[in-house]
């Protein structure tokens, strides 16, 4: 049953299982059986202590584990986390999202490939990865040198491994890498072939992405998140603001203005026909660079 949920998740949902324990030991009631009113009366000793509403969504996941999943469907659980929603309303974490054309001209200085450093040439194709294929870092993170199909028109990728969106009867991500020869400075698929064959002689690992520095040993999905979040500080992003995570919503954003499909969007990116993720979550409005442009728009309209 533990193996049924994911480390990541274990990880968030035993801090509310600790408290639940806690808060039952305290008042000597039972932790595996407990009415709805404990239940709302422990949601709102958490409420009362700051916790917002994506907090106490996690911490009602957490106690369905323990008390049962008709928890969630209870009718007074659901008018209590409607009134949550309207007294601390969960706020997307941006508003708007960074133009893609400010890191990708950043990143075509990097070149050639065989000339910049390890260091740089790591950190250019984890962040070319992030925005064509605007999967997570923890899907780039199992990108394995086994299932990466190497043809004439495009590179493509398997992920067989077991990730964030992994569902029964779902298909695994499959990442379509294609060549920009236009532009052979940010030119997707060229840039991973030199980061493989530059990295043979350092791996030992089939795992993608390696340590640049010795031992070379295979990183993490945080470590690939640091070298993206660098990536974007040296390109002039606000770090402050957006992270390693916010190429997904650059990415996206970007394809959508450019003309890209909806549909299209949620398949390349991993959503499901009918998510409406993208929608609610990713489609931001684009910051522009120009500090000109009202200006320059109304005078070309003249």
């Amino acid at each position: 049953m533990l193996a049924s949920i994911s480390s990541n998740s274990y990880k968030q949902y035993s801090v509310y299982i600790k408290k639940w324990c806690s808060y039952c030991n305290e008042n000597n009631l039972p932790i595996f059986e407990s009415p709805t009113s404990t239940v709302i009366d422990f949601l709102t000793n958490l409420y009362n202590s700051g916790s917002q509403y994506g907090s106490l969504n996690s911490c009602r996941a957490a106690l369905a584990l323990v008390l049962g999943p008709n928890l969630s469907e209870d009718h007074i659980i659901k008018r209590f986390f409607k009134g949550v929603f309207r007294l601390r309303p969960p706020a997307p974490k941006y508003d708007m999202t960074w133009d893609t054309n400010s890191v990708l001209d950043y990143l075509s200085t990097w070149y050639p490939n065989e000339d910049i450093s390890i260091d740089l040439l790591s950190k250019k194709c984890v962040t070319l990865l992030a925005l064509i294929t605007a999967h997570r870092v923890q899907t780039l993170s199992k990108i394995n040198l086994k299932n990466i199909e190497i043809l004439p028109s495009k590179i493509l990728i398997k992920i067989p491994d077991l990730i964030k969106t992994s569902r029964i009867g779902t298909n695994q991500p499959l990442l379509h890498i294609p060549y920009f020869l236009e532009k052979p400075q940010i030119c997707p698929g060229k840039t991973l072939q030199s980061y493989i064959s530059r990295t043979a002689k350092l791996r030992k690992s089939k795992i993608l992405f390696i340590s640049f520095k010795k031992p070379h040993r295979v990183v993490t999905s945080q470590t690939l998140s640091r070298w993206i979040k660098c990536t974007l500080e040296a390109s002039g992003i606000d770090v402050s603001v957006f992270g390693a995570h916010s190429t997904r919503h650059a990415a996206t954003s970007r394809a959508l203005a450019n003309g890209t499909t909806v549909d299209q969007i949620r398949k390349a990116a991993g959503w499901s026909a009918n998510s409406t993720t993208f929608a609610k979550f990713y489609n931001r409005t684009i910051l522009s660079t120009d500090e000109t442009a009202l200006a320059r728009s109304i005078l070309t309209n003249t």
